[in-house]
């Protein structure tokens, strides 16, 4: 893409803006004032930026378009969590949930339609990829939410977002679309932008070796988290695909190296799944692996059911806490989540599923 031709304005990086800006014969000096109505005023038309002349807004309209998702869905759970589906340009659909929790409002944010990497309990790659996400469809999400979800006391300081967490978990694998969800987070975390700390953005991964060692030389303070779910290649092999490809020595070698090139400690998620992986066995095995790492936290979560696997149940609480108390006796620094937004399907991609089906 050179300089001149169109791009979508949640794209388009904060310190981008001047020299796009000039090299279309325009005022740089109109950066701020864009920057301040997209992130500031959370516009979704161009005619909203009243501090910009008319002329202005109309060359914006045609040269940086923002593409606004509408929401073609909002379920919410006693519990508060919002999740929402979201219907993009072409007709495609993506979710996202929010989740608030005693002073924070975490967000859950989408990197494609659908997913490839096939993972047994996953809804959102049961029925495949259909498309990766572009950069602004993926803040497109955050903006979204922002506008549904922000006080009013936040709209009027106009003062950011009203999140205070965003985790890239969505559906989709975010190393297999790496460009754009880079280039979404690097906008989140701008200054002039969103202004989202790093340390408040976690990318996960279901373990796409390749992906560590690019994020690690990038330089930002984003958290990691990876989705393991199984001990040893057997078990983990038969619930994600992925790991034929890169299996668990090997991807545990490059979570040792992210850690020592970073100094910043990976996450493993851990799914509990009753009768596969929740076993003391499975425990003691899981610590002697992770011990052989620097540093590491485990975050074990029992299992959502979704429609597609009936056969795949959540374990009772005596089993989860059994698992728990394997990991915290062998020193692996664990948390045991409980599932938020179950009545709601919060699960990725469950939604999306469910309105295909016309249910």
């Amino acid at each position: 893409m050179t300089e001149a031709e169109s791009r979508p304005a949640w794209s388009v990086l904060p310190d981008e803006w001047k020299p796009l800006l000039a090299a279309r014969g325009l005022r740089p000096f109109r950066a701020d004032q864009i920057l301040h109505s997209l992130y500031r005023d959370w516009i979704t038309d161009w005619d909203a930026a009243t501090t910009l002349p008319k002329e202005f807004r109309e060359t914006l309209k045609a040269e940086f378009p923002l593409r606004v998702p509408e929401v073609l869905a909002q379920d919410r759970a006693e519990d508060g969590t919002v999740k929402l589906l979201l219907g993009l340009s072409d007709g495609n659909t993506v979710e996202t949930v929010v989740i608030p929790a005693k002073g924070r409002f975490t967000q859950c944010v989408s990197t494609q339609v659908g997913c490839a990497m096939g993972c047994v309990f996953c809804a959102s790659g049961s029925r495949g990829l259909v498309r990766s996400l572009e950069a602004d469809e993926i803040v497109a999400q955050v903006m979204t939410a922002q506008r549904l979800f922000a006080s009013p006391e936040n709209r009027r300081q106009g003062s950011g977002l009203c999140l205070t967490n965003l985790v890239v978990m969505g559906m989709g694998e975010p190393f297999l679309n790496y460009d754009a969800t880079l280039r979404a987070l690097k906008l989140l975390n701008a200054g002039k932008g969103p202004n989202l700390g790093a340390r408040h953005i976690t990318l996960s991964t279901c373990g796409v070796v390749p992906g560590f060692a690019k994020l690690a030389a990038e330089g930002y303070q984003f958290e990691l988290s990876v989705s393991l779910h199984a001990p040893n290649d057997e078990l983990r092999s038969r619930l994600m695909p992925v790991n034929r490809r890169w299996p668990v020595d090997e991807l545990l070698a490059a979570c040792a190296d992210y850690t020592r090139a970073t100094g910043r400690v990976i996450t493993f998620e851990y799914t509990l799944v009753k009768g596969v992986n929740d076993s003391r066995a499975c425990a003691e095995e899981l610590v002697r692996r992770l011990r052989r790492l620097p540093s590491c936290k485990v975050n074990l979560i029992p299992l959502s059911p979704v429609d597609h696997r009936p056969d795949l149940e959540t374990p009772d609480e005596a089993t989860q806490l059994a698992f728990l108390d394997v990991l915290m006796k062998g020193r692996i620094q664990t948390m045991l989540r409980r599932s938020r937004g179950k009545d709601v399907a919060a699960a990725c991609g469950q939604l999306r599923v469910r309105m295909e089906n016309g249910k």
